[in-house]
Parts: structure tokens; sequence; C-alpha cells
């Protein structure tokens, strides 16, 4: 049987002291539960043991989740690839969009957040590792597509997204969270401000913290093995 609650104490635990280690305050680092493939169970006992920000990346069974978990102080993202014609539900039902690659999910997303509903945040997906075909703009068309984005009403650029090929090595899992926040820093010259780098999973988290990961995006860790159901 996996323990959330126990498991959820433990990384807590281990985002603080790898802040720490890293220089940088105890809760400069933030959990994005990743509940993709877990029931509404697993993520009803994360909600009470603290957790409050969730990452889902299948729309129909986000869409699904959050009616039976409710949405009341939580925080859902969309993590996943996503498609034109899902843009709609995502607009609609999360808070968060990590994965903008094209200036056309953006300007789907500007159209369809209903006017009722905060803006929407968003991170900008980067492919940092172009060799493994991976979503993401390319480093050389990020500012374009950042500038493009601070423009749309109901979006809020918060910040950068990255998903690195694997690598087992401390400090080769640091190089490209690194670059990651080198382009951050290259948009905030050219006045584009941002305050969230989405980086770092259950295998790799600990390198995104030293390279000032704002928000790690942790699931097996948490939930153990996908369940579903």
């Amino acid at each position: 049987m996996i323990r959330v609650t126990e498991n959820f104490r433990k990384i807590q635990d281990l985002l603080a002291k790898s802040a720490r280690e890293a220089g940088r305050p105890e809760d400069s680092v933030r959990l994005l539960a990743v509940t993709k493939g877990q029931p509404a169970a697993a993520v009803s006992e994360a909600v009470s043991a603290g957790q409050k920000a969730f990452g889902e990346s299948f729309v129909q069974e986000a869409v699904k989740k959050i009616a039976e978990v409710g949405r009341d102080d939580l925080e859902w993202h969309f993590i996943g690839h996503l498609q034109s014609n899902k843009t709609r539900q995502v607009a609609e039902q999360f808070q968060w969009v990590h994965t903008v690659d094209r200036l056309k999910i953006a300007e789907r997303l500007s159209r369809q957040r209903p006017y009722y509903a905060t803006d929407l945040n968003v991170c900008l997906q980067v492919m940092i590792d172009p060799e493994d075909d991976k979503s993401g703009v390319t480093a050389e068309g990020l500012p374009d597509l950042a500038a493009a984005v601070v423009a749309l009403p109901k979006l809020k650029l918060r910040g950068l997204m990255c998903i690195p090929a694997v690598r087992h090595d401390f400090e080769a899992q640091r190089e490209p969270f690194r670059r990651l926040r080198t382009l951050a820093e290259g948009l905030t010259a050219v006045g584009i401000d941002t305050d969230t780098l989405s980086m770092g999973m259950s295998a790799d988290f600990v390198a995104a913290i030293h390279e000032g990961a704002t928000l790690v995006r942790i699931g097996t860790a948490l939930f153990g093995p996908r369940r579903r159901g």
C-alpha cells in the first residue's frame, strides 16, 4: 500500500533540504503533485496531507478527476502535450498550463479562457534537448513567442518549463536546467519578467532545485506507480 501522506512529508523535507543546500530559502520551491494515472482517492489523500497543486497530462482524465476531487483552494496544472482540439477544456478547467510551445495554442487559450475567470497562468515549454524530438519551442524562437504571449489577453506568462533527456549523473542533470535558467534570464534582459521555472521530476528534482527550479513535478515518488481507476 502506497502511503501518500508519509511520502508527502518526506518529499517536503527533501525539497527544503535541497533548497538550503543550494543556498535558497526553504519555501522557494513548490511541489506540483503529478496525478496522471492516479485515482481520485489518491489525490484526496494528498489534499488531506496538505498538497494544493496537482498536475495532469490527459484532458479527459483530468476533467473527470477535477469533478470528483473539486477545485476549491486547489490549483490544477495541465502539464501534457496540448492539442488544438483540447484547448477549450484546458482554458475552462485549469489555472495553469505548462506546455505552451507555439503561438496558435496560446491564441486559442486566450480566446477560450472564460471572461469571468482569472488570467490563465502559462509556462512556455522549451525544447532543451533538441535531439530528443520532444515538444517545445526552440531557444532561438523563445523570445518572439514570449513577447507574443505577453501581449495576449487572459493569459499571464509565468515562466519556462522543460523535460530534458534522462541523465543519471548529478552534474549532468544540472546542465539542461542551467540552460533553461539562462534562457529565463535572457527574457528578463529584454524586459519580459518571469517568476517560474517548472523543471525537475522524481529522478532529477534535486539537480533542478540547485539550478533554480521553483516548481518540481513529482508523481512516482509521491504516489508510486500509476494506478488509474
